[in-house]
Parts: structure tokens; C-alpha cells; sequence
């Protein structure tokens, strides 16, 4: 991944010298998308990173969204639960910073399922020479209209109007999101069922303890709400220019430019 970035961010730079590289990292949860980011930015100061998941509606937006739209329009990460205004102005403020000044990079307290307050939020200073952003959808393209449910969450969206809401801001909003982008790559794992292995396995790490059985059908739950597009894009549907392949162990076995 370091030598891909290097590259993608060499040519993005050689292309525009004017303005940082914007590179777009994909990948279903747990991939290890933000890892990589932020193990990449720690090794390189003039990079600024930050994560679809860092803007998050607030808990209010949402709770609008969900009497206005559907009732699981209150769980935060499906497309329409971002603020992409928020991301587009962070991108904006790091291409035009100056030498001296401190662009805050949003964050979200996912224990309040909150947006952090902003003197939570840490800050870039001066003009990065590239952008990373990372998210689970980004560059996916809008699955094809399907009326049979996928699991016990879809079976929820009776009238279909959660995932037509989804649908139609991937193929406007998110979808002119991700055209803005230098590059987009796409770390792909090898099945859904390893995806909701390695969630699981997060949730482990951050909490130090295996998950109780009441935890595990939570977390079976949540991922129910992911599962129609990250399919789509393990199947290939999606703009990313390059392909990272995982294996089980998250280890890159090939990397394919499309």
C-alpha cells in the first residue's frame, strides 16, 4: 500500500503541482482502510487524513432524517448518513491553507454517537502536499433497485424508501464526492463473511475482550445495514482505478489498476 500511495500521490502532484494530491482509499469494514491512512500520514507530516466516519450526521440530524425518510436512517454509516458539505469544506480549507494555518479535521465520538465538539477536533497546519480520505463506500456505484430483502434490516424497509434514499445519493451526492478525487483505490477483502469476522474483531480490540453473545448479535445487526453495497463492491461495482486484494489475514496479495 505505501509504494501505491507514493505512486498515485507522485503522479496526482506531478498533474496538478498547484494543489495537494487527493487520493480515496475504499474498503469494507474492517479492512484495515483507516490503519493504513494513518500509519501512512505518521510517516509522512506534509499529509493530512481523515475518515468518512469523522463526519457523521449528528445524532439530531439523523433522528430528522429518520422521521423524514425511515426509522433506520437514525444508524449512522449507509450512504445518507454523512455530511459530505463538512468533508468537501476540510478539503477545501487544507488546498488553501497557507504556511501557517491550522485546518481542523472533523471527528466523531462514536461512544455518544455524537459528533465530537470542535475543540475535540485536531488540526493540520500549513498546506498538506495530499489528502487521504477513507471510507467504506467510497467509490461505490448504486445497486441496481431490488425489492427482495437482504436480511432482517432490509425486511424493516417494507416500502423500500430506506434503501431508494441510499440509491439515489450514491448516484448524485456521493457519486460528485468521489469524481472531485485524484485517485481512488479499493482494498478488497476476500468474502462478506470475513468482513463480519474482522468488525468483530475490531469491536474486540477496541473494547479488550471478546464480545458477550448480546454484543455479537448487535454487532450481526449493524453490519445487516452495510451488506447490500459492500456485496456490490466486492463483486467489482464500483470507480476505484485500483484494486488492493486481501486475504484473510488482511495481507495484500495483488494489486490490479482497472
Amino acid at each position: 500500500m505505501t509504494a501505491l500511495l507514493d505512486q498515485l500521490i507522485e503522479i496526482a502532484r506531478a498533474a496538478n503541482p498547484n494543489r495537494p494530491a487527493l487520493i480515496g482509499v475504499g474498503g469494507a469494514q474492517g479492512s484495515g482502510k483507516s490503519h493504513q491512512c494513518r500509519a501512512y500520514a505518521a510517516g509522512h507530516p506534509r499529509v493530512a487524513h481523515f475518515s468518512l466516519d469523522d463526519v457523521y450526521l449528528t445524532r439530531a440530524e439523523r433522528e430528522a432524517l429518520a422521521q423524514e425518510v425511515h426509522p433506520l436512517c437514525i444508524t449512522r454509516g449507509p450512504p445518507g448518513t454523512h455530511d459530505l458539505d463538512l468533508a468537501d469544506r476540510t478539503i477545501a480549507a487544507l488546498e488553501q491553507a497557507d504556511g501557517g494555518a491550522r485546518t481542523l479535521l472533523p471527528r466523531f465520538d462514536k461512544a455518544r454517537d455524537d459528533r465530537a465538539p470542535e475543540a475535540a477536533w485536531p488540526a493540520f497546519t500549513g498546506r498538506p502536499e495530499a489528502i487521504l480520505f477513507d471510507g467504506w463506500c467510497v467509490g461505490a456505484l448504486p445497486p441496481s433497485p431490488d425489492p427482495t430483502p437482504l436480511n432482517a434490516v432490509e425486511a424493516e424497509d417494507v416500502d423500500g424508501a430506506w434503501r431508494a434514499h441510499a440509491r439515489d445519493l450514491l448516484a448524485t451526492d456521493y457519486a460528485d464526492f468521489f469524481a472531485a478525487f485524484d485517485a481512488l483505490i479499493y482494498l478488497r477483502a476476500p468474502s462478506w463473511e470475513i468482513v463480519r469476522r474482522w468488525r468483530g474483531q475490531q469491536e474486540e480490540e477496541t473494547l479488550g475482550r471478546p464480545l458477550s453473545p448480546e454484543e455479537n448479535l448487535a454487532l450481526d445487526r449493524f453490519v445487516m445495514h452495510y451488506k447490500r453495497i459492500t456485496r456490490v463492491m466486492l463483486a467489482g461495482h464500483h470507480t476505484a482505478g485500483w484494486m488492493v486484494h486481501l486475504n484473510e489475514e488482511r495481507n495484500v496479495t495483488r494489486i490490479e489498476q482497472r
